[in-house]
């Protein structure tokens, strides 16, 4: 039989680690760095508040369900749920990350949106892509060929040391890279101010491209 300090142990001990098995944090939805009208006119108030309070606090609230639920099953030793659940953790999860990146890539124009890249980063594209307009061009042909919903990407390859342009589906996050710069081009970004046209979309978010956070993302992923 154990005696009374070693069952008080014992107990003490379960006491201590039953509340870190059920530690969760929940992801929450990030504030913008500017005001919702702040990107006219070439992306209007009324899409950046419903794509923000909207679309993004529905990526964060899902990934947030999705994960308890996880949990849930992780103590009910629930494989099949484990597995069931993937989806939901990747889609939301990835929504999450994804957005939460897009925001700080924009900037209005009076906080420096749309200035040109400068320094090492306009020389790492110049080198990848000839010149910055080839790479504009480049990006849009890509972002433009996404098929239904996605992002477009510049990421840096760290094993090549180079910049290259990718795409993702849906909400997936870019791993094959480190993503610096990434276009949401869901039609809840844009459709209520370019309807389908997705291209006119494109050939506007250039002006407010916030190339101080890529520029600091580039430098990071070196």
């Amino acid at each position: 039989m154990l005696s009374i300090a070693a069952r008080s142990i014992k107990t003490s001990s379960v006491k201590t680690l039953r509340p870190l098995t059920a530690v969760r944090t929940k992801v929450t939805l990030p504030e913008l760095p500017y005001a919702y009208e702040a990107l006219e006119p070439y992306v209007s108030g009324e899409i950046m508040k419903i794509h923000h309070s909207k679309h993004h606090q529905a990526y964060v609230n899902g990934f947030n369900l999705a994960e308890e639920k996880l949990q849930g099953a992780f103590q009910a030793n629930d494989l099949t749920q484990q597995l069931a659940l993937q989806n939901a953790l990747k889609f939301n999860g990835g929504g999450h990350i994804n957005h939460s990146l897009f925001w700080k890539n924009l900037a209005p124009q009076s906080e420096g949106g749309g200035q040109a890249p400068k320094g090492s980063l306009l020389s790492a594209i110049e080198k990848e892509f000839g010149t910055f307009d080839n790479f504009v061009t480049q990006f849009n042909t890509a972002a433009a060929g996404v098929q239904g919903s996605g992002w477009a990407w510049l990421g840096y390859n760290k094993a090549a040391k180079r910049l290259e342009i990718a795409t993702t589906p849906n909400q997936d996050p870019l791993l094959t890279l480190t993503p610096v710069l990434g276009i949401d081009v869901w039609e809840h970004a844009y459709y209520l101010q370019y309807k389908n046209v997705r291209p006119d979309y494109l050939k506007a978010i250039w002006q407010v491209v916030n190339w101080k956070t890529v520029a600091e993302r580039f430098a990071k992923a070196q």
